[in-house]
């Protein structure tokens, strides 16, 4: 699993996924921007209705730090959209490359990656809120964070790649299967979201570094065309 993380991480910022983890890394610059603002303007207003200067301090200086922290809370919520709209550009570069031998994984569907996108980034917004909510008790917020987030990553970032190959169903299943590998893969990659700045490779990284493992993990099912017939049979590299 190790091997794989490192080798994830080289290939991220290797001529063959610099491209793309350029583009992903401005859309989750630009949306965590456009979050922020929106976060701002909201705590901006709550300091602006109060007639009090003592008030005003106070609630100038918490919406200073919540804006901070909210932008480090919003990251993985952020983060888990661009993956799913990067997902088999990066996929498909590290699959052709790596495993030059073995058949290529399918794209999905526009709207059914849209969707399963859009459902996990609500999914990581509620539960890093909850986070937030937590951020008075030192040390389980800072707990309960990681381990939700490496759990959650993990989960989704895994299905996706293994859904280039097999059903959501047939992907879900192999996940729960390997659920302490997936898990303790996801543990490798939460600590990103910590650093400033080189949380922005979380997309390209986490999804190079899952499309390995999926690999790892099970051999590649028998391909099937639109219409169902067997196609072509791979094996894991």
């Amino acid at each position: 699993m190790l091997a794989a993380a490192i080798l994830a991480l080289r290939q991220t910022f290797s001529p063959l996924l610099r491209g793309v983890l350029l583009k992903s890394m401005g859309l989750a610059l630009a949306l965590l921007i456009a979050l922020a603002v929106g976060l701002e303007a909201a705590l901006t207003h709550f300091v602006e209705i109060s007639s009090y200067p003592w008030i005003e301090t106070t609630l100038a200086v918490i919406a200073g730090l919540g804006l901070v922290f909210g932008i480090v809370y919003l990251m993985p919520a952020v983060s888990s959209l661009v993956a799913g709209l990067f997902l088999d550009e990066v996929a498909e570069r590290v699959e052709t490359t790596t495993y030059p031998n073995d058949p290529p994984g399918q794209p999905q569907p526009f709207l059914r990656a849209l969707f399963y996108s859009v459902r996990f980034f609500g999914l990581v917004l509620l539960v890093n809120l909850a986070a937030l909510l937590l951020l008075l008790v030192p040390g389980v917020n800072v707990i309960i964070f990681y381990v939700a987030n490496a759990y959650l990553i993990s989960r989704e970032y895994f299905e996706l790649a293994a859904m280039r190959y097999r059903s959501p169903e047939e992907a879900r299943a192999l996940r729960r299967a390997n659920g302490v590998t997936v898990f303790v893969a996801g543990l490798l990659i939460a600590p990103i979201l910590f650093v400033p700045i080189l949380n922005l490779i979380l997309p390209v990284f986490g999804t190079a570094f899952m499309v390995h493992l999926h690999r790892r993990l099970a051999p590649l099912p028998a391909a099937r065309g639109a219409d169902g017939a067997l196609v072509i049979e791979g094996r894991a590299g």
